[in-house]
């Protein structure tokens, strides 16, 4: 018997709003999660997040995405280009939930081999996820990095992609704790880390879960 299709949008930081929502949905071993990107930066614990999230692969099937937020990381502590973006886009959240003092040996190698593994999108018979956005005319595999972790819906929303497939995407957070949906389009980023929600939705029957940061379930 085919598991669910589960989709978790930004989680930001906040690791007890993960923990409830994932208490809460029961991971069983034949269910797909796909975790939409921007796991760290903003919130209080990404080092906790990362944590739970390779636990959570030793449960079920976990499909992360890359997100902008990994990718202004990964550019700082593995390229050591410079910090100053990352830092002013809560960079510095980050690297105190892992204790940094100077040195960036303090993130373990799992973290590392969680970062570099993430993917750029995925893909299934009748939906895709991306962590931003999407040009309709471009196959998956040809969509350029910066449309899919950057360019945010409130530039433009995407008519339907040329394969017919329904589009789940976060990035473009919505401020009232709210899901984003027209149909051939839906977005899980509910603005966890200021005070909206944290989103997880089954996406063939529509099942929704929603914690805050708190670890306040939404009924």
């Amino acid at each position: 018997m085919t598991g669910r299709l589960i989709a978790i949008g930004d989680i930001h930081g906040c690791r007890e709003a993960l923990q409830v929502l994932l208490e809460a949905i029961e991971p069983q071993p034949a269910d797909t999660i796909v975790t939409l990107g921007d796991y760290v930066d903003r919130g209080s614990d990404s080092k906790g997040v990362i944590d739970r999230l390779l636990e959570l692969s030793k449960q079920c099937r976990l499909v992360p995405l890359m997100g902008n937020h990994e990718e202004m990381m990964l550019q700082v502590v593995r390229d050591e280009e410079p910090p100053y973006h990352w830092m002013q886009c809560g960079g510095m959240d980050t690297l105190d939930s892992y204790g940094f003092a100077g040195d960036m040996r303090v993130i373990p190698d799992e973290h590392f081999k969680f970062f570099d593994e993430l993917l750029d999108y995925h893909e299934e018979d009748d939906c895709f996820f991306v962590h931003a956005n999407y040009d309709p005319m471009l196959e998956l595999r040809d969509q350029p990095d910066d449309l899919l972790r950057w360019v945010k819906l409130t530039s433009f929303v995407p008519p339907p992609h040329r394969n017919g497939k329904r589009a789940i995407c976060g990035h473009t957070h919505d401020r009232g704790g709210e899901i984003f949906d027209v149909g051939h389009l839906t977005c899980l980023d509910t603005y966890c880390y200021g005070g909206g929600w944290l989103t997880a939705m089954e996406i063939r029957t529509g099942e929704l879960w929603q914690s805050n940061r708190k670890g306040i379930l939404r009924k």
